[in-house]
């Protein structure tokens, strides 16, 4: 009996031998069949990472394109407008321009009808300034012979009071002319002046000095600031 079970007993563990030998075993084939999936798996894997590595820079070189695409559309779509602008731009310098122009025309023709202006004020002024002159300038000759004519000696009683009457208008005629603006240059004691005087002749006389009026021999007139007729006078050496 004791044989009998040492028999069974080694028959049993030769058995489990047998059955984890056997495991063993398939799980080797197991794993040896494995190995070919798990091989395919990664060489799968790695084509998939490969194609992504490969299709990865098509793709950014895709976006790069779009973009310059999308770019190059802008600067289209950009560039009437910049046309637009610059043509107007050009306008608008064209206009400041020919304003610029018209304004220096404006500024010349403003100073020449204020040139005109001023001119034509002060003819008006002169011309009410002066107005007599032509008529007092008539009446000089006049004036010389009335002065002449009192100037005479008379011997009659008769006559003497012709010339007083002919000395009342003579001095009536010299009013209405003051009052006109003209008065008398003065010539006789004063120093020679070429604007005022007109030297007709030279003399030596004593007691006066060198380029001093001596004599008058014609009277000269002013109408307010203008000469009408020069005074005629001998001057001193």
């Amino acid at each position: 009996m004791p044989e009998e079970k040492n028999t069974l007993e080694q028959k049993t563990n030769n058995i489990d031998e047998e059955a984890a030998s056997s495991r063993n075993e398939n799980q080797a084939e197991e794993s040896a069949a494995s190995v070919p999936d798990e091989k395919q798996e990664i060489s799968s894997s790695a084509s998939s990472l490969n194609a992504a590595g490969e299709t990865a820079p098509g793709q950014n070189g895709e976006k790069k394109d779009r973009e310059e695409r999308e770019k190059e559309g802008k600067e289209d779509a950009e560039n009437p407008l910049e046309l637009e602008l610059k043509k107007y731009q050009e306008k608008l310098k064209e206009a400041e321009e020919k304003l610029e122009e018209l304004e220096n025309r404006y500024l010349r023709l403003y100073a020449d009808f204020e040139n005109y202006r001023r001119r034509v004020k002060k003819d008006f002024d002169d011309a009410q300034k002066y107005r007599a002159q032509e008529l007092i300038t008539d009446l000089l000759p006049v004036l010389d012979n009335f002065e002449r004519a009192l100037n005479f000696e008379a011997q009659h009683e008769e006559t003497k009071s012709h010339i007083q009457g002919m000395k009342m208008i003579y001095n009536s005629l010299l009013d209405a002319l003051k009052k006109e603006g003209v008065k008398e240059i003065e010539a006789v004691g004063k120093e020679f002046d070429p604007r005022v005087h007109q030297a007709v002749m030279q003399v030596n006389e004593e007691g006066y000095e060198s380029n001093i009026v001596v004599e008058e021999l014609q009277k000269g007139y002013m109408l307010k600031d203008r000469i009408i007729r020069p005074s005629m006078v001998k001057v001193n050496q």
